[in-house]
């Protein structure tokens, strides 16, 4: 019975011992983890990456040529901003006609910064747009004005000229 009793008090002393020594060890890391202030997230540098689609897709381009008999269309500012330019290309000239009419008012629009950018009239060159009879396979070109540059590079604007709109050109 001694050694019974013996053996149950040892066993029963190595387990309180192995509890305490647990104890020790796992209590401070705890008070340590609870002491400690929140880790602050590490600042983010640089902007987001956006995709912008560069490439006009197949069946807008046929659709603007037989529609409008236009394609190859971009939008740059120039002029350190204070105007965006369009640019387009004639394929079909008697289609392309009412584009290039000085009468019908053109406009770029930016949804994002909620403007809407004219042509400027200048007293002794006119509108800056071209707007000779149109020929085929030529680029042409119309200036918008730009002040207080709302609209900037990365941009996506449309542009409106009478019953021709496209969407969703990037400004380079």
């Amino acid at each position: 019975m001694i050694r019974k009793g013996f053996l149950s008090n040892s066993l029963s002393s190595t387990m309180l011992l192995a509890g305490i020594l647990a104890s020790g060890i796992f209590i401070p890391a705890l008070r340590a983890q609870s002491a400690a202030p929140p880790a602050a997230k590490p600042a983010v540098t640089g902007s987001p990456i956006q995709y912008h689609a560069t490439k006009t897709p197949r069946k807008e381009v046929a659709y603007y040529s037989l529609v409008f008999g236009v394609d190859s269309f971009s939008v740059k500012a120039t002029e350190s901003g204070e105007l965006i330019r369009f640019s387009y290309r004639v394929v079909d000239s008697e289609r392309a006609k009412q584009i290039n009419d000085k009468n019908i008012e053109a406009f770029l629009v930016d949804p994002a910064s909620r403007v809407k950018l004219v042509v400027p009239s200048l007293e002794k060159v006119g509108q800056l747009r071209q707007s000779s009879t149109p020929i085929a396979g030529n680029s042409y070109w119309m200036a918008f004005s730009n002040p207080g540059r709302p609209v900037k590079r990365g941009d996506r604007v449309n542009i409106e000229i009478g019953q021709f709109h496209v969407e969703g050109l990037v400004v380079q």
